[in-house]
């Protein structure tokens, strides 16, 4: 985790570094709890394939919450003022995802210093499961 982004010293380009989570059925559960989300499609393993499904999937906020984490670790915990998602494709347990952030470019306006943020969460075949934006004030 850091202070915040420098910004001067920030480049479009620039990446943080790359955070990764297997994902498990029991994160499934304990986010239903933790949610109250209680879709069985996200822990029912005999409903979901009931419903015409491979098994049970992750809980989108579950996977955006991934990648917020590593949003914050990246420009500092208070310093995001603006995040918004995509879901593009469900998560499987097993899978293994993978942030990514980039700079998409650095800006001036009501007084702070802003840096825009293009994110994703893919697994390990680069299927993109939730694409977004954000920014960050920095310092």
């Amino acid at each position: 985790m850091t202070d915040g982004l420098k910004f001067d010293e920030v480049v479009v380009g620039d990446e943080a570094p790359v955070r990764t989570h297997t994902l498990t059925r029991t994160d499934l559960v304990r986010y239903a709890g933790a949610s109250g989300d209680y879709n069985p499609m996200h822990t029912d393993e005999v409903a979901a394939k009931a419903a015409g499904l491979p098994s049970v999937f992750g809980h989108g906020m579950f996977s955006m919450g991934l990648l917020g984490a590593a949003l914050t670790d990246y420009v500092g915990v208070g310093n995001l003022r603006s995040y918004q998602v995509r879901f593009t494709k469900q998560t499987w347990p097993e899978e293994e995802l993978s942030t990514r952030i980039v700079v998409a470019g650095t800006r001036e306006e009501g007084g702070e210093r802003l840096v825009d943020l293009e994110c994703s969460l893919a697994n390990a075949a680069g299927e993109v499961k939730v694409a977004g934006t954000a920014v960050a004030a920095a310092r």
